[in-house]
C-alpha cells in the first residue's frame, strides 16, 4: 500500500527533535553522538536531516566511518515513523557507500516511506555531501517493523526504561502514539 501521512503527524517544516536524550543518532545526551537534526518534509511521508561529521566519527584518517554513515541513514529512516505515528524498529538496512565523506562535511539526508504492508514499513534514504544538490555519498533501503511499546520494556534495561518513562519529554512523546490501537 502507498504510505499515508497521519493526520496528527508533525507539521511540514517542523523540527522533530530527539526521540530519546541518550540515542546515539539524535540525542543531545551523547557527547560523541551524531546529534542528527530531522525536519519533516512539505508533503507526503518524507523528511530531511543533517549532521556534521566530526573527528570522533572518523574511520580512516580524515574520513567518516562507514558504520557512522549507516547509523545516520538508520536514524533518518527511523524518524519517518513519526509521520506515520507508529513505533517501529529496524528490520533490515541495506547501505550503499558511493563516495568517501570527509571529516567536517555536512551530510544532507533525504528519506521517504515508499510502501506499507501490515506491520512492515519500507523506506529509502540518500545522503549528499554539502546540501540537497551535492554529490551522493551514501544511500539506503530499509525495512522497519511496527512494534508495541512492550518491545522496549521486555528487552531494554529496566533502570533506563524507568528513567525514560519518568522523563516528561518521553511521556509527552508516548502520548502522541496513544491514538494507535
Amino acid at each position: 500500500m502507498a504510505p499515508v501521512r497521519h493526520a496528527d503527524a508533525p507539521a511540514p517544516g517542523e523540527l522533530l527533535g530527539a526521540h530519546y536524550e541518550y540515542c546515539f543518532g539524535c540525542g543531545d545526551g551523547q557527547p560523541h553522538g551524531l546529534h542528527l537534526q530531522a525536519r519533516t518534509a512539505d508533503e507526503g511521508v518524507a523528511l530531511t536531516a543533517e549532521f556534521t561529521v566530526l573527528p570522533e566519527h572518523q574511520g580512516a584518517p580524515g574520513l567518516a566511518h562507514g558504520g557512522v554513515l549507516a547509523t545516520a541513514l538508520d536514524e533518518t529512516l527511523g524518524s519517518l515513523n513519526w509521520l506515520l505515528r507508529v513505533i517501529a524498529v529496524t528490520g533490515r538496512l541495506e547501505t550503499d557507500f558511493v563516495r568517501p565523506v570527509p571529516v567536517g562535511t555536512v551530510l544532507h539526508l533525504e528519506a521517504e516511506v515508499t510502501a506499507v504492508a501490515g506491520r512492515k514499513i519500507y523506506s529509502k534514504a540518500t545522503g549528499r555531501i554539502g546540501g540537497p544538490e551535492g554529490p551522493v555519498a551514501v544511500r539506503a533501503d530499509a525495512l522497519f517493523i511496527e512494534v508495541k511499546v512492550d518491545h522496549f520494556i521486555d528487552n531494554g534495561r529496566s533502570d533506563e526504561i524507568q528513567a525514560a518513562m519518568e522523563d516528561p519529554d518521553q511521556v509527552k512523546r508516548a502520548r502522541a502514539f496513544e491514538v494507535n490501537p
